[in-house]
């Protein structure tokens, strides 16, 4: 059993098509799935009546079943590419398959009638357990289209009479004969397998139903994911605009410009001003998550000198370390430089997540070590401090969105808690890793490994 997926319409008669695309592409996956375990089966009843009754019939059975079976191989094909608006085209392949398996079953039924005309009176246990084998595997595997397995059990079970009813009209047993006996026993088989098909069908509808309502919930969950990722863009980029004039009159007032401050609004206002800054960060980082979401993140890839991206990382980031009484130092080796493949801003955010971390959680006084190393065919680019440690099993409040290693509302260090989950895709998308290595009062080093490239001669 399988079932595929199809594009609904919005209709009825167009859900109508749309179902029985359903239904043919779910049927004449079989033809390729089950192609192997068929010939087997055809195949080997093939040379074990050759053997036992008729060589020449069992030949012309096998030629018309391998003809069969290319078609439904055809009409496979055909079904697989057809789309719900190809309504002509989605009842024509009905109308070629309910052909086709009238032909096979015909083939499989003429087959097993002839080999048991050929037997005694009541010793037809192969041409019955043929018909019982293909009307069992019809019941487990061609449910999809009712239409198709209506056909084939019907002329099996026909089969089936036609050989215990010419044994019976024969020899005129007596009720108590075993002639009737392997009548009520046909009977019987044939409500065993209409029984089997009927389960295998309302499984199969019971799939297709489930099937259909996780549709309809992925539609109304993309459908809430989307206006909520339209809100959020909107209420950041409305944000965005007024904080930007108030975070630039903040900084104006407290860099002097316009007058000495009162030492009473100084405190005041380096506090908001550091605040709108941390509200101007979270926008940004919030705009960012809603472009990876959206796959709408573009990098301009080029090439950049290793040496030279960390030092303009310690440049950088070297005023915030200091407001956090902590030394930026840079450790890059003396040999041949390296380069990597990569967009330099989104990489300088990277390195800056990372840097800022470090200093937010390092000591005061502390140490904070940016460097790179050569491991192979690719580079490391390392960020080391002398903080606190991360304990075991925190990557996911790390990486995670959203999340602090300290939530309390003590925490010293504030974020929004993007910055390293927002590391992680940027650093993922160039190919790259990002972790890190920690002990619990000895600090924490993350880095990120990217493969390396030896610098060209013509770049410094």
């Amino acid at each position: 059993m399988r079932l595929s997926g199809v594009d609904q319409p919005k209709d009825s008669a167009s859900a109508a098509d749309a179902k029985l695309l359903q239904n043919l592409k779910d049927y004449t996956w079989g033809a390729f799935a089950l192609l192997w375990q068929r010939q087997a089966i055809y195949l080997a009843s093939t040379l074990l009546t050759a053997f036992y009754f008729d060589a020449v019939n069992a030949a012309i059975f096998y030629c018309t079943i391998v003809f069969c079976e290319l078609q439904d191989i055809i009409i496979a094909r055909r079904v697989r590419r057809l789309h719900v608006n190809q309504k002509r085209a989605i009842h024509s392949s009905l109308v070629w398959i309910l052909l086709n398996t009238i032909l096979s079953s015909a083939a499989i039924c003429l087959y097993a009638v002839s080999v048991a005309f050929k037997q005694e009176l009541g010793g037809h246990f192969t041409p019955l357990f043929f018909l019982f084998a293909a009307a069992l595997f019809a019941a487990m595997n061609n449910h999809q289209l009712v239409l198709a397995l209506g056909i084939r059990l019907a002329m099996y079970g026909l089969s089936f009479l036609v050989i215990v009813f010419t044994d019976i009209w024969i020899s005129q047993p007596s009720l108590d004969s075993e002639l009737w006996l392997h009548f009520f026993t046909v009977i019987f088989v044939m409500y065993f397998l209409i029984d089997c098909s009927i389960v295998f069908l309302r499984l199969y509808r019971k799939n297709l139903a489930q099937l259909e309502a996780l549709r309809q919930e992925h539609e109304r969950t993309k459908a809430a994911y989307i206006v909520k990722s339209q809100f959020i863009s909107t209420v950041s980029h409305e944000l965005r605009t007024p904080l930007t004039s108030i975070r630039g009159s903040l900084d104006l007032l407290n860099s002097g410009a316009m007058g000495e401050i009162p030492e009473k609004m100084k405190s005041l206002l380096n506090m908001a001003g550091k605040n709108s800054k941390r509200l101007s960060n979270l926008i940004d980082d919030v705009l960012d998550l809603q472009k990876i979401e959206a796959g709408e993140m573009n990098y301009r890839k080029d090439f950049l000198s290793v040496q030279a991206l960390v030092s303009e990382a310690v440049n950088s980031n070297v005023g915030f370390a200091t407001a956090h009484n902590v030394t930026l130092v840079e450790e890059c080796p003396e040999d041949t430089p390296l380069v990597i493949e990569g967009d330099e801003t989104r990489l300088m955010q990277v390195m800056a997540n990372m840097i800022s971390n470090a200093a937010k959680f390092s000591k005061e006084g502390g140490t904070v070590t940016v460097g790179y190393e050569s491991i192979g065919v690719k580079v490391r680019i390392y960020v080391k401090d002398t903080g606190c440690g991360i304990p075991d099993g925190a990557e996911s409040k790390v990486f995670g969105r959203f999340s602090q290693l300290d939530s309390s509302d003590q925490r010293r260090a504030a974020g929004s808690g993007l910055g390293m989950n927002i590391s992680k895709e940027i650093v993922e998308n160039h190919n790259g890793i990002i972790d890190y290595v920690s002990e619990i009062g000895c600090g924490t080093t993350f880095f990120t490994e990217f493969l390396a490239h030896r610098v060209p001669p013509e770049l410094p």
